[in-house]
């Protein structure tokens, strides 16, 4: 008889603790489908640490090599302008010219006294953003050697670029995780609950954009950090 009850005790001891143990297991069941997803942005401003700019002129004529002779003079008296300015040789490129033989041209409607159109492309690729944008608002130096710098070409804007995405990286991750963390934790307490551990978490990607149209050199960077967060009771 007494046996039986203390096996009785010990069963009826076992059954409560699997009762717990499964109340347990079935609440953190449920804690584990409880999330909320957020995200956390994080932007912030810079300026641009490269430019490229591209010095482009045309020269129309008849004659070929009198065309080049005045074409690679021109070109001598840029590359001097911009020496003198303290853009170095390794910083600037010359390209050949590039030559539309007027007659040849299919779709030319509409008649001219030159047979050829020439245009000749100086480019400076340098660091000194500061020290380019100064030179071209001195671009009328070379209007009085009689040189002429055209615009409106898609294909010759100046470029400016931001190189040192990867020393902002930690910083800005930091701050979109923060902000996204703040953000849980509002609706977490919104919703009488917990923020537990992260779920998942999805660093996003890095966009570069200029500000505006009127400040190129100023760059927008931005990132997007989404993340999941248990809740819990």
């Amino acid at each position: 008889m007494k046996n039986w009850m203390k096996e009785a005790a010990i069963l009826s001891l076992g059954l409560l603790l699997l009762g717990v143990c499964i109340k347990s297991g079935i609440k953190n069941f449920t804690n584990k489908d409880r999330a909320v997803s957020v995200k956390g942005l994080a932007e912030m401003e810079v300026y641009a640490d490269k430019v490229t700019w591209p010095l482009m002129f045309k020269d129309l004529g008849n004659d070929l090599p009198t065309l080049y002779t005045n074409i690679n003079a021109k070109n001598s008296v840029i590359v001097n302008f911009l020496k003198s300015k303290g853009i170095t040789e390794k910083e600037i490129s010359i390209a050949a010219p590039e030559i539309i033989d007027m007659r040849a041209e299919r779709y030319n409607n509409t008649p001219s006294p030159f047979r050829y159109n020439v245009t000749s492309v100086i480019t400076v690729t340098s660091i000194k953003v500061d020290k380019v944008r100064s030179l071209m608002r001195q671009q009328s130096e070379l209007l009085k050697q009689g040189i002429a710098l055209a615009g409106g070409d898609f294909r010759f804007n100046v470029i400016y670029d931001f190189t040192k995405l990867n020393d902002i990286k930690p910083q800005m991750i930091e701050s979109a995780t923060k902000n996204a963390r703040t953000a849980a934790e509002k609706f977490a307490k919104d919703s009488d609950s917990k923020l537990g551990k992260i779920k998942t978490a999805n660093q996003g990607q890095f966009s570069i954009n200029d500000r505006d149209a009127n400040t190129p050199y100023i760059k927008s960077v931005r990132v997007v950090t989404t993340i999941d967060y248990y809740l819990e009771d």
